[in-house]
């Protein structure tokens, strides 16, 4: 793998701070392990087309709920951002390893974890983008939609941060030598990732503003949460092998 050409630069992404101000710095991402156990070139393959295919999932469920918020501010955040994703997903494409007899895309594949995940962050199509009962109903009501607020939680406050927590343990276990276009990456998505998850936090506590939006978003953040341990999940998002610590 080569990594002589520099990927165009991801688009801009404004502050949807109710005050106008910046995203916060993020802190430094973990180093690289320089004596640690370097991970198989199959287990980087796997990595990297899983990861492919959650940012690519990302792109298409975050650009699909611009039409769902009736605030323009977060909808103009949420186009750039389903952008970014799409520039990460080409970031791991561009990256895969080159195996044998393996087909890249064939390689892009969710866990079934994931995969059940990113159906439940979608939502029930048709709902409401207004602000009245439909922007939060909770999800237990089989009747109805969920809500796009309760969605927006969901990615902040789930997806994102354990997303955020898989980047970081690969990088910690990547080797500088033998993996700097993989760390390369890593540095540059983690970079984003957490810029979009302070950002998104901003948003859902300004949206939040009536007890039962409260209700709403806990629920449903409550359920994608269950969900995943019921299904295995440790820390993060994606399954790293087992030599690759926690901390």
């Amino acid at each position: 793998m080569s990594d002589t050409h520099s990927p165009a630069a991801p688009p801009a992404v404004p502050s949807p701070g109710p005050d106008g101000a910046a995203a916060p710095e993020p802190g430094p991402e973990p180093e690289p392990e320089p004596g640690g156990l370097p991970l198989r070139l199959g287990e980087t393959a796997a990595l990297l087309g899983e990861y492919r295919w959650i940012e690519n999932a990302l792109y298409g469920v975050v650009g699909s709920w611009v039409a769902d918020i009736p605030a323009p501010s977060v909808q103009l955040y949420l186009d750039a951002q389903s952008m970014r994703h799409a520039w990460h997903a080409e970031l791991w494409a561009e990256r895969l390893p080159v195996l044998t007899g393996a087909d890249p895309d064939g390689l892009s594949v969710p866990s079934a974890r994931t995969s059940s995940l990113f159906s439940s962050l979608s939502g029930l199509s048709g709902a409401s983008a207004t602000s009245g009962p439909g922007w939060s109903w909770p999800p237990d009501d089989e009747q109805r939609p969920i809500g796009a607020l309760p969605r927006l939680a969901g990615l902040y406050r789930v997806v994102l941060p354990r997303l955020v927590v898989s980047y970081q343990r690969h990088l910690r276990a990547t080797r500088i030598v033998t993996d700097a276009p993989v760390v390369r990456a890593l540095r540059l998505v983690l970079n984003d990732e957490i810029e979009d998850w302070q950002a998104g936090e901003r948003i859902v506590q300004r949206l939040v503003n009536r007890p039962h939006d409260v209700v709403a978003v806990y629920q449903f953040q409550q359920g994608l949460e269950a969900a995943l341990v019921a299904a295995g999940a440790g820390s993060g998002l994606v399954d790293l092998p087992r030599s690759v610590p926690d901390e």
